[in-house]
């Protein structure tokens, strides 16, 4: 898996496929498809070849015409974008595998560490705005997640958190000043370690973005960074291998687990 994609969904591709063998299988031309749909021989050429996403009409039309008996209609639903976008899913898929979790996060406290509070108040923070629905749906996916924290004690987590995060203020002060103590509490967790980089540290190699990187049983590695709606998740060894010694540098740089501790109190105290 890449964070770049070269070539369009597998879905269209193995749809088109399928249309083009039923079309040639009962005799018609993708001149006669085509005039049927409304739609020119270039465009049919395009989502037979995976492309451009077939259209339910092209879909119902080359079934009638095909004596497909409703299986290429059938196809329409499996051409719909994912809920969460694939990268999401393969990295959700990917840490639930995991036996190693690190993460950095420069604006945001990480979602693993984040209270019910805090979550609720990001999601509702979005623009344009989502619905309820969705709201609760993200948000016990991701308490979900968090369950992993002290169910998987076998798991090593670490955070580096940049101290913007710790002072941005999601849900008001008295909000934030439980996200801090609630951070105090995750930390003690044996399998936990929370470091603090402080902004007085000033420029550092990650100032741009966030960072997870991922360890599974199988020892595959993956690296993982999102962006203004934007997601990249790296297996290449040596991406992969450059962006951990990155984090290495960043744990270097924080305050040590009892000084990061000391730091979140005397914040939380303010």
């Amino acid at each position: 898996m890449t964070g770049e994609t070269t070539q369009p969904p597998m879905a269209w591709r193995y749809c088109g496929n399928q249309m083009k063998l039923w079309r040639t299988e009962a005799g018609v031309s993708r001149e006669e498809l085509a005039a049927e749909a409304g739609y020119g021989p270039e465009t049919i050429k395009s989502m037979e070849q995976g492309r451009r996403r077939p259209t339910l009409r092209v879909l119902e039309i080359a079934d009638d015409m095909c004596g497909a008996q409703g299986k290429l209609k059938a196809a329409y639903v499996y051409l719909q974008p994912d809920k969460a976008p694939s990268r999401v899913l393969a990295f959700l898929e990917a840490e639930s595998r995991a036996v190693a979790e690190h993460s950095y996060q420069p604006l945001l406290i990480p979602g693993l560490l984040q209270t019910e509070e805090y979550a609720r108040a990001l999601l509702r923070s979005h623009y344009p705005p989502t619905n309820e629905e969705t709201i609760e749906e993200r948000l016990a996916s991701r308490l979900h997640r968090q369950g992993r924290l002290a169910q998987s004690p076998a798991v090593l987590f670490t955070f580096v958190i940049y101290e913007a995060a710790l002072r941005t203020g999601v849900g008001g002060p008295a909000g934030m000043r439980r996200q801090l103590h609630y951070l105090l509490e995750v930390g003690e967790l044996r399998n936990v370690s929370i470091q603090v980089l402080p902004a007085s540290h000033g420029v550092h190699d990650c100032l741009n973005g966030s960072l997870v990187l991922l360890e599974t049983s199988e020892h595959d590695r993956y690296a993982y960074s999102e962006g203004q709606a934007t997601s990249n998740l790296l297996s290449e060894p040596e991406k992969v291998s450059a962006l951990t010694e990155r984090y290495g540098m960043l744990r270097a740089q924080a305050l040590n687990i009892e000084d990061s501790a000391e730091y979140i109190r005397k914040l939380a105290e303010e």
